[in-house]
């Protein structure tokens, strides 16, 4: 037998072995026999390199440094899912489902593991990529850490895609943090918190090797990809499992919320019996055809829904209560606790969010307070423990004036918070909006973070983020910590924010309730920045989903003659502050105030561009039937209950090619 026939005889032995022993858990040789083998391997592969592979089993022992953690944009987005907390959230849901879809609905029940989420990429049955959820659109790429976890194939087995994406979390099971601790607290080293922030820290570490110590899993739940001959949720799991990959087997497929119900209450009971620690149960509607015609909101899913379990509770000392002022001015009030074990962290403050709320709990300073994770994540104050309040104690007045710059606080009718109104001259308000400039889903400004914002802002460099654009290299390198290159990168990024499209520009300048989904609904009416300046109240409201309050936001943001100066520098720099010509291109008026529901299967072009079509014409896309919709597209399969609705209401109903033709 030949060297490389040995070599990849080798590979394939381990790979099987590997597969029994982690996915199967029914080893067929020792731990020795198994190290001999891999040590084999690693002598044939350092004597014979031209046969290198980068999935080959050697390498999940690590070894190599990553410095820098490059920036990946996901192929297909990974949202965030919206969280239920209750028997009627969940049955809410399942009405809002059934008004949106025609049928019977079947749902995947899965558990929610507490770990970090984490995106793979294969392409001929080799792991490409693993890289982080980051902000959804665009994450860090951590594969050579990735690979050295045990249930991340590197190589599938049997009838795989050519490509696709598989989403998982990585975790760490109870045993292994344990013991990972008792190693610690032996060496006189800090115990590690929590098996989650271990599992994500362990992402990010520099040395492979190191991460290959730890004991991480990954367990796979969703497959993302074109052409994948798969018709629903439960099926990808089992398609999953068939290539490879660890998917816990305690998903269940049912028919009715009713069973949905019965499996949560199952888990939230039995929850302490699993190896990994888990925080909810997550229902996903069955059907990937029924998904497809649910879509999603500007940030999750209407066909999933996460069931948190109920936060776990604990009670310390509020000590103090201070108050943070945001970029767009609100006040918010928190309190400084005693340190406090709180779900696997040590929580030393909590958000009291309002005047109202603190007046409405009747919260002050030396109080006992009840503390708990809203949604395990956020730490809340929910209850006083009035029969350990101090006898000398004094009600909470809330301050009057803003505790940065002392201007006096002013709060609108109808506004739970307060604000403070020095919108051009209060720091953490002119630092606040340069920070979320620059942010990943605003400017993206590589090379410049928070921190140095405070500190361009401090030393005096800039005073809004307009003057990022004066900036020079010799003028940053004396910052801390700021060398050289890092200087010319910062340079470099703020240049290079100047490509960034005119919706992402008009969300990056920080108008109060301009979200990222308003901007692009802004953008896309207006075209420009000029359009939107001069635009008033009474012609903004007049935009799909701009409300009087947003309205009202945006006059005030462009009649500040220094927001307007800021723009026309903007504007003088190359930023960019209307539609490309090459989008205008694409986009006509044709469809406009029509309203669209689109249903059914396709065969020319599939849903999204279908909807894509619409919206580039200028049509809304709604994903209802009412007396407002102009138009009902049908593809193959459209549900008969949706055709009844649509014939009820006299709404025209156009095939596939109709639709095209109405757009030539």
């Amino acid at each position: 037998m030949s060297i490389e026939s040995t070599i990849n005889q080798l590979r394939e032995e381990l790979r099987q072995h590997n597969y029994n022993y982690y996915i199967l858990d029914n080893p067929t040789i020792s731990d020795f026999e198994f190290d001999m083998k891999l040590k084999e391997l690693q002598d044939l592969e350092e004597k014979h390199p031209e046969f290198f592979d980068a999935n080959s089993p050697t390498q999940r022992v690590g070894g190599t440094i990553t410095k820098n953690f490059n920036t990946v944009v996901h192929d297909f987005r990974m949202y965030s899912l919206d969280n239920s907390y209750s028997k009627e959230d969940l049955l809410d849901w399942e009405t809002r489902i059934k008004k949106l879809v025609d049928g019977d609905v079947q749902y995947t029940c899965e558990l929610k593991y507490d770990g970090a989420s984490m995106n793979l990429t294969y392409q001929n049955g080799k792991l490409l990529r693993a890289v982080t959820r980051g902000d959804g659109v665009q994450g860090d790429e951590v594969t050579a850490n990735v690979k050295t976890i045990n249930t991340v194939p590197l190589q599938l087995k049997g009838n795989f895609p050519d490509r696709f994406d598989i989403r998982g979390e990585i975790v760490l099971p109870i045993a292994g943090f344990l013991k990972m601790n008792e190693e610690r607290i032996s060496n006189d080293e800090e115990p590690y918190r929590n098996p989650r922030n271990t599992a994500s820290g362990s992402l990010k570490l520099q040395d492979s090797a190191e991460v290959a110590k730890r004991p991480l899993e990954c367990l796979l739940y969703s497959i993302k990809g074109n052409s994948l001959n798969i018709t629903t949720q439960f099926e990808g799991l089992e398609k999953a499992r068939e290539w490879g990959f660890k998917v816990p087997n305690e998903a269940k497929l049912v028919n009715s919320i009713d069973e949905v119900l019965e499996y949560v209450a199952y888990w939230d009971e039995h929850r302490h019996n699993l190896p990994y620690e888990i925080d909810g149960v997550v229902v996903k509607v069955n059907s990937l055809y029924q998904q497809d015609e649910l879509g999603f909101t500007a940030k999750a899913p209407r066909w999933a829904m996460a069931y948190k379990f109920k936060a776990e509770q604990v009670s310390t000392t509020l000590n103090e209560i201070t108050y943070q002022v945001g970029r767009t001015g609100a006040i918010t009030p928190v309190a400084n606790l005693k340190p406090v074990q709180l779900a696997g962290t040590i929580v030393k403050r909590a958000s009291l969010h309002n005047a109202d709320q603190i007046e409405k709990l009747d919260i002050r300073e030396g109080d006992e307070v009840y503390v708990e994770k809203g949604g395990e994540i956020i730490p809340k104050i929910i209850a006083v423990d009035f029969t350990k309040r101090p006898s000398n104690s004094k009600p909470t007045k809330y301050i009057t004036s803003c505790p940065e710059c002392k201007t006096e606080l002013v709060r609108l009718e109808g506004e739970a918070k307060h604000y403070c109104p020095n919108y051009n001259g209060c720091p953490p308000q002119v630092i606040g909006r340069i920070q979320h400039f620059i942010s990943r889903k605003a400017m993206d400004i590589e090379g410049l973070g928070g921190e140095t914002v405070a500190l361009l802002v401090n030393e005096g460099l800039i005073k809004n983020y307009s003057d990022l654009y004066d900036l020079t290299i010799e003028q940053v390198i004396p910052l801390e910590r700021m060398a050289e290159k890092s200087a010319e990168n910062l340079i470099n990024g703020i240049e290079a924010s100047k490509q960034i499209p005119f919706e992402r520009v008009l969300f990056a300048l920080g108008i109060r309730y301009v979200g990222e989904t308003v901007a692009k609904k802004l953008a896309k009416h207006y075209k420009s920045i000029d359009g939107l300046m001069f635009a008033s109240s009474l012609d903004l409201v007049t935009v799909d989903e701009i409300g009087e309050r947003i309205a009202e936001s945006v006059v005030e943001f462009f009649s500040s003659d220094e927001n307007r100066e800021i723009i026309y520098r903007l504007r003088n720099f190359g930023v960019q502050l209307e539609i490309s010509a090459e989008k205008l291109a694409n986009q006509t008026d044709k469809l406009n105030g029509q309203s669209f529901v689109v249903s059914g299967v396709f065969e020319t072009v599939s849903r999204n561009e279908l909807k894509k079509l619409i919206e580039d014409n200028g049509g809304k896309v709604s994903s209802s039937i009412s007396s407002k919709t102009s138009f009902v597209v049908a593809g193959d399969k459209m549900g008969p209950s949706k055709r009844t609705k649509a014939e009820n209401l006299n709404v025209p109903i156009l095939t596939e090619q109709a639709f095209l033709e109405l757009l030539k």
